[in-house]
């Protein structure tokens, strides 16, 4: 006998349910705390690195200029996440529309996915910036650039974009409740009353490919990098070289770690690894780049750095004026 076709129209729930972080309710006040601050810290720093680099006419070079894509990727990273989540956990604000879940699905994908291809170009501008300074302007040219940003772009659209819709075109006639703190599409996948291996698998695959490749080329960036500053003669030059690819090596293995673990674990090791474990780093995933980014790339750059202290000494004495 033939079972009955599922109709999406009478199945699809209008509103899903985040409960946050599963076994972890006890602790979602300070979770609030912790994450609005994150999230205030990412939207100050990048907003500030954006207004610098916009404003300075001095600041066009290309890092500069990939300093400013990758600003307004981690705001729009973090306001797809943060402010929900800070509402789940400070108030229990847990409902969200069928839409609005897989639109922050969506955006929480392609922000990614762009974010580690801004990540492998800016590794490329540093290995250009050392090893070949003469030919730094050359080499990465306005229209480059624009190229390489274009190109991480549709990368990211057009592996996203079909994970997305298949995801959002399951039969959903269960529950609504989505044990995670945001539309994680394994999480979500989940409630389907259909096989979802075909989506699970694309996003492993996917996502394993785009990491894989992107980490592949910054970790061969960065061995010349570091070949070319120990061939260098100048001590203080190399301890600066060296605290540079640092800093953006912390930054890297932040964002890569959580976030390639959050895939496997759900995918590999679901009854090895507690859930509210699973659901913890890919929160982290989310939130902790868009917040130390504008720090370790914008702050640690000496001609941001300089054109901030000028802007804060400007408005200091503009109110100080004003006062008198």
């Amino acid at each position: 006998m033939l079972g009955t076709p599922y109709n999406h129209t009478t199945e699809t729930p209008a509103t899903f349910f985040l409960v946050g972080i599963p076994g972890l309710q006890s602790s979602h006040l300070w979770l609030a705390i912790l994450m609005s601050a994150m999230y205030i810290i990412a939207l100050l720093g990048n907003t500030l690195i954006l207004t610098i680099i916009w404003m300075d006419s001095t600041l066009q070079e290309p890092m500069f200029c990939l300093l400013c894509v990758l600003a307004a990727v981690d705001i729009v990273m973090a306001s797809s996440v943060v402010p929900k989540m800070v509402s789940i956990f400070s108030s229990g604000g847990s409902s969200i529309s069928f839409n609005a879940c897989f639109t922050q699905m969506y955006f929480i994908h392609v922000t990614t996915a762009i974010e580690t291809g801004l990540l492998l170009v800016m590794a490329f501008d540093r290995y250009v910036a050392i090893c070949k300074p003469l030919h730094y302007k050359s080499i990465l040219t306005p229209q480059v650039m624009l190229g390489m940003s274009m190109t991480i772009t549709i990368r990211a659209v057009i592996f996203m974009t079909p994970l997305s819709y298949m995801v959002s075109h399951l039969p959903f006639c269960g529950s609504n409740i989505v044990l995670h703190s945001y539309c994680e599409h394994m999480a979500v996948a989940k409630l389907a009353c259909t096989d979802t291996t075909s989506s699970s698998l694309y996003s492993l695959i996917g996502s394993s490919i785009i990491v894989g490749s992107d980490v592949a080329f910054i970790a061969a960036s960065y061995t010349l990098i570091l070949q070319a500053v120990f061939n260098l003669s100048s001590k203080n030059a190399q301890v600066k070289a060296l605290s540079t690819c640092g800093s953006h090596a912390v930054v890297m293995a932040l964002y890569y770690l959580p976030g390639m673990a959050s895939i496997y674990v759900a995918w590999l090791g679901q009854d090895i690894v507690p859930l509210h474990t699973q659901v913890l780093l890919a929160d982290l995933y989310v939130v902790i780049p868009p917040a130390l980014n504008p720090i370790i790339y914008g702050l640690r750059t000496k001609q941001i750095r300089e054109q901030i202290w000028s802007l804060l000494m400007h408005c200091l004495f503009n109110h100080c004026n004003l006062s008198s």
